[in-house]
């Protein structure tokens, strides 16, 4: 593969550089480049702004609202975004379930999700993990019994990532409980105003309330929001994880903070003299930017699999691991460069308009409370360990 871009996507990056300086709301940038905390209203202003665009769905067909680029028009896409600060897309509607109803869902479900998922109408998230079945999704317990022309769910799903926000829910249900546990399960799109569903804050170590617990009591669900077969759910489910581990990756996402990190290394001071300097914050910030070079290419090689129409197997495992691994790292390092301003943590500065709590270099009033947020990259999407297990299986037969 060439590394080295071509002339139409030198300027394809200047379309993108000239629509971010653009569009992209400076009060917008700047929370997302202080790490202050982003609420509903933001997000939702990012998805419409790109989907007036035709940039939302960027790796959707034509035919579907996506914008037709290729894999290398993605990665810079990406990249761009998050070095000029923009918010993260949330993946959930547009990410996740829009390449699986592309791929598996029928043509009624397709032309009513689809638009509802670009317009922002729908606000999608992921119940997946239930307590005792995180990555061992396979033992998820919630039920799903078919009554007539509708199924009736019951059980519980947790770290449902902004459910608060949420008016649906793509769900893993158990559809047969005699059969193979890989076997028994569905792929059900449920209304979260349904009575009997519950959604119950969980308030993580960041103070921030980010996931929830999701309860389903008796919920009616029409049958026509079953995707695909019965029973079939596990072969979507890892379909979408997919697209999931990869995203997890975020490349562009290491690649701002790694210049951030270089920033504030090269201005506070060490023993006289700035951090960048020292022999070993120099030798561990080199090793993670190496790291994330390899890792680039990776990427790029993934996402070109997928533009030509396969399915990214064991490399989004890899990429799901490294990426997660590097991310983790620039976060140690950025903690550590802050020094003493990175021990206090006054959840308050967080918010804008509190900018005048936060002391210290830019960004070290999040420094701890991203640190502790992102514990968590190792281990959503499949953990670490299962990816491992994973590459095993794929690549050497184990």
């Amino acid at each position: 593969m060439d590394l080295q871009f071509t002339p139409q996507e030198e300027a394809f990056r200047d379309e993108v550089q000239a629509f971010l300086k653009e569009h992209l709301p400076a009060e917008l940038s700047h929370k997302v480049r202080a790490g202050l905390r982003l609420d509903k209203a933001d997000m939702e202003r990012w998805h419409a702004i790109l989907n007036a665009r035709g940039w939302l769905a960027n790796h959707w067909p034509e035919q579907y609202g996506g914008p037709g680029w290729n894999a290398v028009q993605k990665f810079i896409f990406e990249n761009e975004c998050a070095l000029a600060g923009a918010p993260r897309i949330v993946p959930f509607g547009v990410n996740m379930l829009g390449p699986v109803l592309i791929k598996y869902g029928n043509e009624a479900q397709k032309q009513y999700w689809l638009p509802r998922i670009l317009s922002g109408e729908d606000w999608w998230c992921q119940g997946y993990s239930e307590p005792g079945a995180g990555s061992d999704l396979a033992s998820v317990k919630t039920t799903a019994v078919r009554q007539g022309d509708h199924y009736v769910v019951n059980g519980q799903k947790t770290w449902t990532t902004l459910g608060q926000h949420a008016n649906m829910i793509f769900c893993l249900v158990r559809t047969d409980r005699e059969a193979k546990a890989q076997s028994g399960i569905s792929f059900l799109l449920v209304d979260m105003r349904s009575p009997g569903v519950e959604v119950r804050p969980i308030i993580t170590l960041d103070g921030e309330h980010e996931v929830n617990e999701v309860f389903f009591t008796d919920v009616r669900v029409p049958a026509e929001n079953l995707v695909g077969e019965e029973n079939k759910g596990w072969t979507y489910a890892k379909y979408l994880l997919t697209y999931e581990r990869t995203n997890i990756a975020g490349v562009g996402f290491s690649v701002a903070a790694l210049e951030k990190l270089k920033r504030v290394a090269a201005t506070v001071q060490c023993n006289g003299r700035p951090l960048a300097q020292d022999p070993l914050f120099a030798a561990r910030l080199a090793r993670v930017e190496i790291d994330l070079e390899n890792m680039k290419t990776t990427n790029l090689r993934v996402i070109a699999a997928v533009a030509g129409g396969g399915v990214p197997g064991a490399e989004s495992s890899m990429l799901k691991i490294r990426g997660t691994e590097i991310r983790q790292e620039i976060l140690s390092l950025t903690r550590r460069a802050m020094g003493p301003y990175a021990l206090p943590f006054e959840e308050e500065a967080l918010h804008a308009g509190h900018e005048d709590l936060a002391v210290g270099p830019e960004g070290a009033a999040a420094a701890a409370a991203n640190y502790f947020n992102y514990r968590k990259l190792s281990i959503f999407g499949g953990s670490n360990e299962i990816q491992k297990n994973i590459i095993s299986k794929m690549i050497l037969g184990l």
